[in-house]
């Protein structure tokens, strides 16, 4: 039997994933840009071990989709990836991301203005944590594909993440952003509240956002709450109903932490426009089984395109859903501008399928 490469592999995914949420036309072109960004990976075997131990996915697998339901009755699909070195390190597979987001720029509207700002601050040299640069390619109807890319705050050590995430939102124009993501930040003083991503839209546009990404290890539901604050068009009552949903409790949630996203638009002088709480169902359930019920109720309540769901799902795996855990890796909830909405976060699974386990929260 004919071995079967990353590229192809996720190929078939991807052609299937777009069909089910109405983006059939945007297919090959979707695949051809995946291959040209995940490089030397994509021609691999999938059934070698991959290339490097990508933390974009439990499985190493170097692209993560997802589905965002809109509340206007949109599908976008989602592609977060990272660049893989044909020699991978953390210098290398950097490089090799820069050399792509050159590649990006000569092919779509890429502006790199504000990218050009703070690259000094995020990508150093001898880079250090599990990242330094990521890509997130953003698929709709009638766009052009539109470009994200994700720094890493921890780059340079733990200790040195806040005094860059405050440079750069300093750099970037938002005075005062930075004093509210303190106030607002759950336990301060505590190493348990940790920025994780620092993330910008790579177009010119007046929805083109800075996000600001924060991890809240043992957290409660209440927790996520306060980090949520008084940011405009929050209801924290819907916040900790999506939570106790999707996590199964109010917490503490004690295996993979609870994330909160702060978006920042053009004017923002301090708070944020909107904001987006992460739940890593995964490690919250016995399987993924039980996360589709989840996940199932929550779109019900809220309106959304069930079958478009359903869709998504056996677009990306035909594997029974109580054979295995982590196929729906996270889900979350987006409040205010610009668009408010669900994401549904899969799993490619191409180098393997985590067994059912038992859950530190909510398993049944």
């Amino acid at each position: 039997m004919k071995a079967v490469s990353l590229k192809e592999y996720t190929g078939a995914q991807l052609r299937q994933l777009c069909h089910a949420i109405g983006l059939g036309d945007r297919a090959e072109e979707v695949c051809d840009l995946v291959a040209d960004l995940l490089g030397p990976a994509a021609v691999r075997s999938v059934d070698e071990p991959p290339l490097w131990r990508s933390d974009v996915a439990d499985d190493h697998t170097p692209i993560e989709y997802s589905v965002a339901f809109e509340e206007d009755g949109s599908h976008t699909l989602r592609l977060l990836i990272e660049c893989v070195a044909a020699k991978p390190s953390p210098r290398a597979n950097q490089l090799a991301a820069l050399a792509a987001l050159d590649r990006l720029a000569a092919r779509y509207p890429v502006t790199l203005d504000r990218f050009d700002a703070v690259r000094d601050l995020f990508l150093p040299d001898e880079p250090r944590g599990i990242f330094s640069l990521w890509f997130s390619i953003v698929v709709r109807r009638d766009d052009p594909p539109r470009v994200k890319i994700y720094f890493n705050p921890e780059v340079r050590g733990k200790a040195k993440a806040n005094t860059l995430v405050a440079a750069a939102l300093d750099r970037l124009g938002f005075a005062g952003s930075y004093a509210w993501l303190r106030e607002h930040t759950p336990r301060p003083e505590s190493t348990l509240d940790r920025y994780s991503f620092f993330a910008l839209d790579l177009d010119d546009t007046p929805r083109s956002r800075v996000k600001v990404y924060q991890s809240h290890y043992r957290a409660t539901l209440r927790d996520a709450q306060h980090a949520a604050g008084a940011g405009r068009s929050v209801d924290t009552r819907r916040l900790a109903e999506f939570g106790t949903l999707i996590g199964g409790g109010d917490g503490p949630f004690d295996g993979r932490p609870l994330v909160s996203a702060f978006t920042f638009l053009s004017g923002d002088s301090a708070q944020p426009s909107g904001y987006s709480l992460y739940v890593p169902v995964r490690d919250y359930v016995r399987d993924d089984a039980v996360t589709m019920q989840r996940v199932r109720l929550l779109v019900e309540r809220y309106g959304l395109d069930r079958d478009a769901l359903e869709r998504s799902v056996t677009a990306v795996t035909d594997r029974p859903l109580e054979e295995g855990v982590g196929l729906i890796a996270h889900v979350s909830l987006r409040i205010g501008p610009p668009r408010p909405g669900v994401t549904v976060y899969l799993s490619a699974e191409a180098y393997g399928v985590a067994r059912p386990s038992g859950a530190h929260t909510g398993a049944a």
